[in-house]
């Protein structure tokens, strides 16, 4: 979409040749390469400002899909500029493999204190997927370390969408990205989508009364034994079709997780950073997930990091003999971390209206039934 003013440029012969080396040298995800290259030219992006995207020629358009979801306060803010200069000013990169580094320590304490309570430790990585990798390999781990190897297997959803890795494909369950790779897959309970509009279960949601939770809950107690966690996209399934779950289902299914010794992870890759209302959007439903998964928002769309947050009686599973392996994990993540970007004192416009957001708030008048009213 173009704005209302267009920046003159030279551009011309140069968006051309740019155009011609794309289609020479790259591959472009989720792009069918065939089309790329007819004879529509795509639009080249030179620079951003605010909420702006401008390409080769000056043309404007709104970015509306927040450069896929990454950019929460706009392009080329001064400030995130600013603290960036200054980092790369110190040092741009050190590994934590045996080091600590001051924007790491100084990050972790600040997503400690805005992630919903009881996560307490922060594990990073570059990316969603590798999020997502993280903790499904921490849920399988912890499970071993404390005395239930039967654990082994995962739930998740139809319909979700949690990356593009192996295990983050082997989660997700959109048959046209992921079910080339059946191969490679490991095997998940596949719980029903809570798709109220296209309803899995051809319920109405004005009488179903949360089948959908019901009938998730049903398989996880079917399958507890061997069920090392559950992983689910809270609230809002994006890659899905912005699949909005009914109020109250969140709250029960990961209720049924704590009974029955499933941990649960909620990837806020997508919501988190106040894309729901409130920081993550799981706090919403009084949710307290054993681990949580972060990245796009959590830089402003400026660079690749995620975290992987967890509770104190995972990371606890994790201690072991100093000389053994058994306490480790994922260390071939451990050395890819770059010096991190540390925000400012001052607080972003968003933040401030997204603190005074109480839990429930942007999920309107209902609210989610206790465990007990179920019950009864």
């Amino acid at each position: 979409m173009s704005g209302p003013n267009t920046t003159e440029t030279n551009g011309g012969g140069r968006t051309a040749a740019l155009v011609e080396k794309d289609r020479r040298y790259l591959w472009h995800p989720f792009t069918q390469m065939q089309a790329w290259m007819g004879t529509e030219e795509p639009v080249v992006i030179e620079r951003g400002e605010g909420h702006w995207l401008i390409d080769t020629e000056g043309r404007r358009y709104l970015d509306g899909v927040s450069s896929l979801w990454c950019n929460i306060h706009g392009h080329r803010v001064e400030a995130i500029d600013r603290a960036v200069s200054e980092q790369l000013k110190r040092i741009a990169h050190s590994t934590m493999l045996g080091l600590a580094s001051v924007p790491s320590i100084e990050l972790a304490e600040k997503l400690v204190s805005v992630a919903p309570a009881g996560l307490t430790r922060v594990f990073y990585s570059d990316a969603g997927a590798t999020a997502v990798e993280a903790a499904i390999k921490i849920a399988f781990q912890y499970q071993r370390q404390t005395g239930n190897p039967s654990r082994t297997r995962f739930a998740a959803l139809s319909l979700a969408y949690h990356g593009d890795t192996v295990g983050s494909v082997s989660v997700g369950g959109i048959e046209p990205m992921h079910g080339m790779f059946d191969p490679l897959r490991f095997e998940t309970v596949r719980l029903p989508a809570p798709y109220c509009y296209r309803c899995p279960l051809g319920m109405s949601p004005d009488t179903c009364k949360l089948a959908c939770a019901d009938r998730a809950v049903a398989l996880l107690e079917e399958h507890a034994a061997t069920l090392a966690a559950l992983i689910i996209e809270p609230l809002v399934m994006g890659a899905a079709g912005m699949i909005i779950q009914p109020p109250g289902y969140l709250k029960l299914v990961a209720y049924a997780c704590r009974r029955l010794g499933i941990l649960f992870i909620a990837d806020e890759v997508a919501t988190g950073f106040g894309r729901t209302g409130t920081m993550f959007a799981c706090t919403q439903e009084g949710v307290r997930p054993d681990l949580l998964c972060a990245a796009k928002g959590i830089t402003g769309g400026y660079l690749p990091l995620a975290a992987t947050l967890a509770t104190e009686a995972v990371f606890a599973a994790f201690f072991g003999n100093p000389r053994g392996r058994e306490g480790l994990f994922a260390r071939p993540y451990l050395h890819r971390q770059p010096a991190r970007m540390r925000r400012g004192d001052r607080e972003p416009r968003f933040a401030r209206g997204v603190h005074r957001r109480s839990p429930g708030e942007g999920r309107g008048a209902r609210r989610a039934p206790r465990p007990a009213d179920r019950a009864a």
